[in-house]
């Protein structure tokens, strides 16, 4: 007989639910979420487990890494079809998810998540701490643009490396004001500081490392974008298709089919949001700021005159998801295409 498990994994304790593969419940129970403690619970039980279940969170590649190393099947699967498989269910709870994703792993009807290895984690944490301090340092100058404004003094847009001295021009004439400045343009400051040093690591693992050094041949690509794209996807081997890879970071249109109704909407941005903007951004730069002709940016030009810079930006994003994964996976060198004659343009 084959037994299959469902875990429903909260910060604390994990909902455990066991199924033979005629679907009946064999064993339910809860267990710290701890690797240790759901590796003696399945060895406890004397049952071995076909496939194991867990939906993708935040402690899905700890937990995973250690079921994996104790021989456990452990498969992450995708939260959003763990979701719409578990919705006929008429009450939420632990128990009810844990059972439903047992089912799951009985039927076989999920999509596995790729677990990323330890040294992607680590590049992704790194690029998501710099993210966060980025994001942090503009809250609080948007918040010092809010402070003066009140009082009716209007910062302007001047420069990072000016906007302390404009700030505290404006604010020379009030003490209170002065005060609470000050305080605020010295967190900017360590908050800059920091971002140099994540910034400046990030450049460290990049030169060391030859996949990112090839991706960072194509025009656009620069040091962030080629880690965050050889973080996100890990193994080049896991898409069949080197398309396939703009779907999965979320830059296709979404499309509704129903009969005689066909809609493509936007971009579905279901995918990893760290690569997607990665990509973006360096559609950006090489369509305003490249100045060596390609193909690929000439490409660009021609959809940005028919639709705009904003899809064109969408689309040369795409298509640099597909060259990413196209060298790495050949170790081929960027082409960047003969350019037309001046006659046979005219023409």
């Amino acid at each position: 007989m084959e037994y299959f498990a469902g875990l429903d994994v909260s910060l604390e304790e994990t909902a455990i639910c066991i199924v033979d593969d005629a679907g009946r419940i064999v064993r339910e129970a809860r267990a710290a979420s701890e690797p240790e403690a759901l590796v003696a619970f399945f060895r406890a039980s004397g049952m071995v487990m076909k496939r194991v279940g867990l939906e993708a969170c935040s402690l899905t590649a700890w937990l995973h890494q250690g079921l994996t190393a104790a021989g456990i099947a452990a498969i992450c699967i995708e939260a959003r079809q763990a979701k719409a498989a578990m919705g006929a269910m008429p009450n939420k709870t632990d128990r009810n998810d844990a059972r439903g994703i047992a089912q799951i792993m009985r039927t076989g009807w999920y999509r596995a998540v790729h677990v990323k290895s330890p040294s992607c984690r680590s590049w992704r944490a790194l690029l998501t701490a710099r993210r966060m301090v980025l994001n942090k340092r503009r809250d609080v100058e948007n918040g010092v643009r809010a402070l003066l404004r009140e009082v009716g003094l209007k910062v302007g847009a001047p420069s990072r490396k000016d906007f302390p001295a404009r700030v505290r021009e404006l604010s020379a004439g009030d003490a209170v004001l002065t005060g609470l400045v000050e305080s605020l343009l010295s967190v900017i400051d360590v908050m800059t500081r920091e971002v140099e040093k994540l910034t400046k690591r990030v450049i460290d693992e990049v030169r060391v490392e030859p996949t990112c050094r090839r991706l960072m041949t194509v025009p656009g690509v620069g040091p962030l974008t080629a880690l965050a794209f050889r973080a996100t996807v890990d193994r080049p081997d896991r898409f069949r298709r080197s398309r396939d890879v703009g779907a999965h970071l979320g830059l296709t249109p979404r499309r509704y089919q129903s009969g005689e109704t066909d809609v493509q909407g936007r971009i579905s941005r279901c995918g990893d949001e760290l690569a997607r903007t990665a990509l973006y951004e360096a559609a950006h730069s090489l369509l305003t700021r490249g100045t060596k002709w390609s193909a690929l940016r000439a490409w660009g030009m021609q959809v940005a005159k028919r639709r705009g810079m904003a899809r064109a930006r969408v689309a040369v994003a795409r298509k640099l998801a597909v060259i990413l994964h196209r060298m790495w996976s050949d170790g081929a060198e960027f082409r960047w295409g003969k350019q037309p004659c001046p006659k046979a343009a005219a023409a």
